[in-house]
Formats: structure tokens, sequence, C-alpha cells
């Protein structure tokens, strides 16, 4: 697949990079470079390799429209109307090693598949020049028929992806770092 956009010289500089955009300039995206996000996304680690995820990539017209919509109930995600293409992320049943030591373990395995899955499609796209932003908040079931999604599939997050109307990059704001981590080490 041919790539497109500002290459990164490090994984830092590509997580830095990555920020949630939410107003996009409407101008087309590649269909070759959605195929190479959700193939950046094939590769990410599942449990037990189970894989649980399929996608579906909607690339324009009024179908990428009717989804902003789907995704902007109660006044939410007002500006992902203009995202000129969504890749959707489902996740169908993984395999039953993944499934039976979930259970066992008492672990949901499939929604961390998940997260590695679209966390890996982030980052090729803002490695693309790319943005994107995860959305968690929208109507199930209008999502589930405008694309004929199966019974057996979850729509889990629907992913807004564009050139962004504004490529600035954000400064972060994070929890300290000693706030969310803890060493030990015993090699003293």
């Amino acid at each position: 697949m041919e790539r497109k956009g500002t290459r990164m010289d490090s994984f830092m500089e590509l997580a830095l990079r990555r920020q949630s955009c939410r107003k996009y300039t409407g101008q087309p995206v590649d269909t070759e470079q959605l195929k190479a996000c959700v193939e950046a996304a094939r590769q990410a680690p599942s449990a037990c390799n189970g894989q649980p995820w399929r996608f579906l990539i909607v690339n324009g017209g009024e179908t990428a429209k009717a989804l902003a919509r789907c995704a902007q109930g109660q006044g939410m995600n007002k500006t992902i109307a203009t995202s000129p293409a969504f890749i959707v992320v489902c996740q169908a049943k993984s395999n039953l090693s993944s499934r039976a030591g979930g259970l066992l373990k008492g672990q949901d395995y499939a929604s961390v598949d998940i997260g590695l899955a679209a966390a890996h499609l982030c980052f090729e796209a803002a490695d693309q020049g790319l943005g994107t932003c995860l959305l968690g908040w929208f109507d199930e079931k209008p999502v589930k028929k405008l694309l004929g999604i199966p019974r057996g599939q979850r729509v889990r997050l629907l992913v807004a992806v564009g050139h962004p109307e504004n490529p600035r990059v954000h400064r972060k704001q994070r929890k300290p770092f000693e706030e969310i981590c803890r060493v030990i080490d015993y090699r003293v």
C-alpha cells in the first residue's frame, strides 16, 4: 500500500502527535490510507490470537454523513459532521481459548484486544498525517442497520478519520507519571 503523509522518527514522537481530531477539512481520504489503518489494527496483539475484531471502512457519501448523525445524539459529537470517512470497529466472537481463558480469569480480553487494535489504527492514521477521533457515544442499532452488521457482532467504536482542519499539535494534559506508575526495582 502506498503511504502518504509525514512519517514519524520515533514511536514517542508519534504518541505525542496523535490526538483526537474533531474538525476536518472535508477533503476526501484516499481509500488506500484507510486500508493501511485497518492493516495496522490487524497487526495488534490479541489474547490467544483471538482477533475478535471486524472493521468496516466508510469513505464519503451519504453513508458517512448518516454515521456522523448516529454519533450526534443528545448534543454529542456535533463537530464530527465534517469527517469524510469512518472506520467502524466491531467485536465478533474470539477463538475458544481466548473466550475460555477470559471466563476462567474473569477478564474481558476482547475489549482489551479491541482497544489495542483501535490504538494501532489511530497511530497509523497519525503517521500518515490524518486525524482521528474515537467515538464511543453513538446509537448502535441504527449503525448496525445502516451497515448491515450481523446480529452476533457489537459495534464498539466509530473512528472518524480525515484531514485535520487545524493540524497544530496541542500539548497533552496527562496525570503526573508518579501518580499513575509505581516502580518496583529490586536490582539495587
